[in-house]
């Protein structure tokens, strides 16, 4: 197998994870810090955090995309005589 879809998959796909965790950590705290009640936490900031989880999950799959593609790529046969 490919290195690139390892170090993708090992390195790059936690990375991701770790922002988007930073990412809502920061949005929760700043609307803390702004008063926003229950009701912002289990509407708004839920819709948020799919909203953000999908997008990197697309994001991901852009960048595996060209390796899984060179993976499952079909091998020709020859031309015969």
């Amino acid at each position: 197998m490919n290195a690139s879809i390892f170090l993708k998959i090992f390195f790059v796909l936690p990375l991701i994870l770790f922002v988007d965790y930073l990412l809502m950590a920061f949005i929760g705290c700043t609307t803390c810090l702004f008063g926003l009640g229950e009701d912002f936490y289990c509407g708004t900031f839920c819709l948020a955090g799919k909203i953000i989880l999908a997008l990197s999950a697309i994001f991901f799959g852009y960048l595996i995309y060209p390796d899984m593609k060179l993976i499952f790529k079909s091998k020709r046969n020859g031309a015969s005589a």
